[in-house]
């Protein structure tokens, strides 16, 4: 009599996969906005590498860049050095109290400033560089 064979456990999904079913399951302005930054984030630099972490996505390049969390009344853009980061159109405007994270919260019918986030991916991937 042969031995049962365990069943081989069926591959992780890869990051991109992972995010693109929040996406999917947001299914609503929320999915839609957190599709338009990754699509500007991705697009700021062909080198960064999208993750998945502590169920959300992250964007990274030579470290963690930022993370895309997704709340009820929110998209959440977090910066993980954005304390250190310059942000001359002021786009952070949550989690201002912290030595070094930083937030963009961006909500139903918000406008994000392309040029302005991709400045500050940018000024993130300089900031990682040793």
């Amino acid at each position: 009599m042969k031995k049962p064979q365990p069943e081989t456990p069926p591959a992780p999904l890869d990051a991109a996969a992972l995010i693109d079913a929040r996406i999917a399951e947001l299914g609503d302005w929320r999915g839609d906005m957190l599709a338009h930054v990754r699509a500007i984030i991705t697009k700021a630099n062909p080198g960064i590498t999208e993750e998945w972490k502590w169920r959300v996505p992250v964007w990274s390049l030579d470290g963690i860049l930022c993370t895309g969390e997704s709340y009820k009344a929110a998209v959440k853009l977090t910066f993980a050095k954005g304390a250190s980061l310059p942000d001359p159109a002021k786009l952070f405007n949550a989690s201002l109290d912290g030595n070094t994270r930083r937030a963009i919260d961006l909500h139903e019918g918000d406008t994000v400033n392309e040029k302005a986030l991709t400045a500050l991916i940018r000024a993130a991937i300089a900031a990682n560089q040793p």
